[in-house]
């Protein structure tokens, strides 16, 4: 039985980091599909989308010869996803617009982390008061606090100076949830990609507020086994979570991300590339765990 290549599709536009992803993913014989700018409203049958294998392709696509797109593949990030003839494992790297568009008719399930997990971890583990609430809730804030969006872009990641200055209800939803905490400043920052309950990757990735790269600390990457021990029954198999030490010496969590929308930054772009397949591949491939983080 022969084993098609397993598929990553791209959106039009590629960051330094996504573009070390997809050298990675050719490197180890990942077929590779990128979207223009065009296709993305035009949809995926529409010709600004190129890569797609013959019979491997969404109804309409230019690789459709069945008219149906088989999502059986692997679970786990070293599998080939060969399930049989024709058979692809399809996977998606991208932000959250591009993937929410692409991986419900390619059969993607994205998994990210529950909306309100950082509110729920222990004081110890983020130093500061964490909470989930509607953004109508935090327009009553008469304080300084950091706010954004539990999973995406949608609300300005800020040091807000009150509630006032949030996006008013006639540019977002009252009942949108978002993530109020403390402000903390911190004196450096690591990025760890976590995939079946182990730091499978990591990288610094900020100093003192600023872009910095660099190798992964052995203090970061103790402390991200404490935060697996504690809540990684909590998180999915594959997540990113970002995690900072300030000035005072004190380790706490910044934030959780979904692996399909985070850049590698300095981590070992393989094992990086490995926790984005898991954590944006087949529906029908996951596991009973995974089920309950599908965005």
């Amino acid at each position: 039985m022969t084993c098609p290549p397993r598929i990553l599709v791209l959106p039009p536009r590629l960051t330094a980091s996504a573009r070390t992803l997809r050298a990675t993913a050719l490197r180890r014989g990942l077929r590779i599909v990128e979207a223009t700018a065009s296709a993305v409203p035009e949809g995926l049958g529409s010709p600004g989308w190129a890569g797609w294998p013959e019979g491997a392709g969404p109804a309409g696509s230019p690789g459709d010869t069945r008219g149906t797109w088989d999502t059986r593949g692997a679970d786990s990030a070293e599998s080939t996803g060969c399930t049989g003839s024709g058979g692809h494992s399809v996977h998606v790297h991208a932000g959250p617009s591009f993937a929410d568009v692409v991986a419900p008719a390619l059969g993607i399930a994205l998994l990210e982390a529950p909306a309100d997990w950082l509110a729920r971890l222990p004081r110890a583990l983020t130093q500061r008061d964490v909470r989930a609430m509607t953004i109508g809730e935090a327009y009553r804030l008469r304080r300084p606090a950091f706010v954004k969006s539990p999973n995406d872009k949608s609300i300005s990641a800020l040091v807000y100076a009150d509630g006032s200055r949030l996006p008013g209800p006639d540019a977002v939803d009252p009942a949108t949830v978002v993530l109020v905490s403390d402000v903390m400043t911190f004196a450096v920052e690591y990025r760890l990609h976590l995939l079946d309950g182990a730091v499978h990757a990591a990288g610094q990735y900020a100093e003192a507020g600023r872009l910095r790269l660099g190798p992964p600390d052995g203090d970061a990457l103790a402390f991200g086994r404490d935060v697996l021990a504690a809540a990684g029954e909590t998180l999915p198999s594959a997540i990113v979570v970002d995690v900072g030490r300030d000035d005072e010496g004190r380790w706490a969590v910044i934030e959780a991300n979904a692996a399909w929308a985070s850049g590698c930054y300095s981590a070992d772009p393989d094992r990086a590339l490995e926790t984005v397949l898991r954590a944006a591949g087949p529906a029908t491939a996951l596991s009973p765990h995974d089920r309950d983080f599908v965005r």
